[in-house]
């Protein structure tokens, strides 16, 4: 699954949307602390007042929400689980019973509450519906349109959200004419942060794929391993913040930890040519030789294939781990990378890193950095001096 296809699918989370069919919506409510259902209702979309399927979209389009492999994760499905939820979710996907639909669901329920206590009432949200694609490309110059040939893919999508108590307020009764304390009992669910959810099927090439699930976590870069091990029964995922530490201790492990600022730009400007000459679908990836030829190329001394092999085996014990290499290449906060110090925060471009250097001035050391022109502080220039 590429960022275009779960964009597609997130746009198309709205009321009244032509490309996107909703049927029926199921509720169910878990007390804290007691690991039990305390209700469940199930309706049709259609049904549900117009204010209501608002909030909903809403929340589905923010769990959608997110950058692969940091809060969005496609995982594919254990091969030997011993109550595989692939199956569960499949039958769910094609069953035309709606009862059918709502007790498989309850069994999804009934595993997010074994060995798992929630520290705050919880509700769980299911949806089941269809969105609708176009089987080929738009032609401008034919009569019809894009929309005129379409393929639907039916779905199931979870919400999980939990519940916070409102806070009491105080009122003016204009009928009464006076101040009024407003004391609020029941809770309310957090329709605009979901704690994680799924999306069921992914999809690959544009065709939906039964055999991976899209989780969605509440938190960029912390997804809830028990709930995909055990409650999607769906393999482990590695995220793009532990991917980059990953990517870090083998270059460590092969060429040491020191660097000039020259030599780390160059392999960041390696990485991003491989992400922006990438032809296929999937996004690109590196091996071990691409390590080593990323390596080289910038400049680092003694590195051997064999060398960097034998570091992937080392840091992830296999050799032919593959990196993915969006994952690698820094997120940059406005295209930019941060060098933080005790005395400030420096942001620069990744194309101009090369410019940055650390030297040793009089047994002390600094940061060097070659500008073009007059640097102006406060609207103040700063003198020019000759070390």
């Amino acid at each position: 699954m590429i960022k275009k296809e779960i964009a597609h699918i997130r746009k198309q989370f709205k009321l009244d949307h032509e490309m996107l069919k909703v049927f029926d919506i199921m509720n169910v409510y878990i007390m804290k602390e007691s690991s039990e259902i305390y209700h469940y209702e199930c309706q049709p979309f259609a049904l549900v007042d117009r204010e209501k399927q608002e909030l909903y979209m809403g929340n589905f389009k923010k769990l959608l929400a997110g950058e692969l492999d940091q809060k969005l994760f496609e995982l594919k499905f254990q091969e030997h689980a011993e109550e595989p939820s692939q199956v569960l979710l499949h039958q769910g996907l094609v069953t035309g019973d709606t009862e059918e639909w709502m007790n498989l669901m309850l069994v999804l329920v009934q595993k997010m509450l074994a060995d798992k206590t929630y520290e705050r009432d919880t509700v769980v949200t299911f949806i089941r519906g269809q969105y609708f694609r176009p089987t080929k490309g738009r032609n401008e110059e034919a009569e019809e349109s894009e929309k005129d040939e379409m393929f639907a893919h039916p779905f199931i999508l979870c919400s999980v959200n939990s519940t916070e108590q409102p806070r009491n307020t105080l009122l003016f009764d204009y009928v009464e004419r006076e101040f009024k304390y407003n004391v609020i009992v029941d809770p309310i669910i957090k329709l605009s942060a979901p704690d994680q959810g799924f999306f069921y099927p992914s999809v690959t090439d544009n065709a939906s794929d039964v055999n991976r699930v899209l989780y969605c976590a509440g938190k960029a870069n912390e997804p809830n391993i028990q709930f995909i091990e055990q409650v999607l029964t769906a393999e482990k995922t590695v995220t793009a913040l532990e991917e980059r530490s990953i990517f870090e201790e083998i270059v460590k492990e092969v060429a040491g930890d020191q660097f000039d600022a020259a030599t780390i730009a160059h392999v960041y400007e390696e990485i991003h040519q491989i992400i922006e000459t990438n032809e296929e679908e999937e996004p690109p990836k590196l091996d071990y030789r691409d390590v080593e030829r990323m390596l080289t190329a910038s400049g680092v001394e003694d590195v051997t294939t064999e060398k960097v092999e034998q570091a992937f085996q080392t840091i992830v014990d296999d050799r032919n781990y593959e990196l993915k290499a969006s994952s690698v290449i820094p997120k940059f906060t406005s295209k930019s990378i941060k060098i933080d110090t005790k005395i400030a925060t420096i942001s620069v471009s990744p194309q101009d890193l090369k410019y940055v250097k650390q030297v040793n001035y009089r047994g002390k050391k600094c940061l060097l950095i070659e500008v073009d022109e007059d640097v102006v502080i406060e609207g103040f220039t700063l003198n020019t001096e000759t070390l």
